[in-house]
């Protein structure tokens, strides 16, 4: 069922479903809200009463990541195969550039990271990265191979990451709005609109 709530300059439309969950749920998904309650709850709009600050905040960065990405296209001209050969030469040229050499590069479909540094120098990457840009690949890839060096995200692996990615911000952005148009891919079930990926 379909209601709406209006918090601050924003009216925001949400579905409530019925489902067998344990307790109540909120969720943004591809630009809609919706709330999953128990199938005997009594009274939603508690819920969204408690959480209207949440909703407001998340709505607003879903506006935003929708105007963001209205003019962005996926590049979907990269086969998996070819998204592995150009992450693995861009590990060796990194690499050399870094004095650093990761044991494993793998590939998998991920939910939330492009990309993942383990503490035993395993490199992962999402597979959802053969839709962007070059330009985007190559700063995960770079991100990563930083990792080798901080594993954390300190003041010192973001000094190594303007060595070459100056304004790391605007790449960080730019994930996040295409990774809005991947999600909507997945959910079409084609592999990409949701929330946002992280590079940890």
């Amino acid at each position: 069922m379909e209601h709406s709530i209006k918090i601050k300059d924003a009216t925001i439309r949400y579905r409530v479903i019925h489902t067998k969950v344990s307790n109540p749920r909120l969720e943004f998904r591809d630009g809609k809200f919706q709330l999953f309650i128990p199938e005997n709850y009594p009274d939603h709009e508690r819920i969204i009463r408690k959480h209207k600050r949440w909703i407001y905040n998340r709505h607003i960065r879903m506006q935003r990541l929708l105007s963001a990405s209205k003019d962005l296209e996926l590049d979907r001209s990269r086969s998996e195969e070819e998204l592995k050969g150009l992450v693995r030469t861009c590990v060796l040229a990194m690499g050399k550039e870094l004095g650093v050499e990761p044991k494993a590069v793998r590939f998998r479909k991920m939910k939330t990271k492009w990309g993942s540094c383990s503490s035993r120098s395993n490199l992962n990457f999402n597979i959802y990265m053969r839709y962007l840009p070059r330009e985007l690949i190559e700063y995960i890839v770079y991100h990563e191979m930083v990792h080798l060096i901080e594993l954390n995200h300190s003041p010192d692996f973001w000094k190594h990451i303007e060595v070459r990615f100056g304004n790391h911000k605007h790449y960080e952005e730019q994930l996040s709005n295409h990774w809005f148009l991947i999600q909507e891919e997945i959910n079409k079930q084609i592999p990409a609109r949701n929330g946002r990926a992280s590079i940890p």
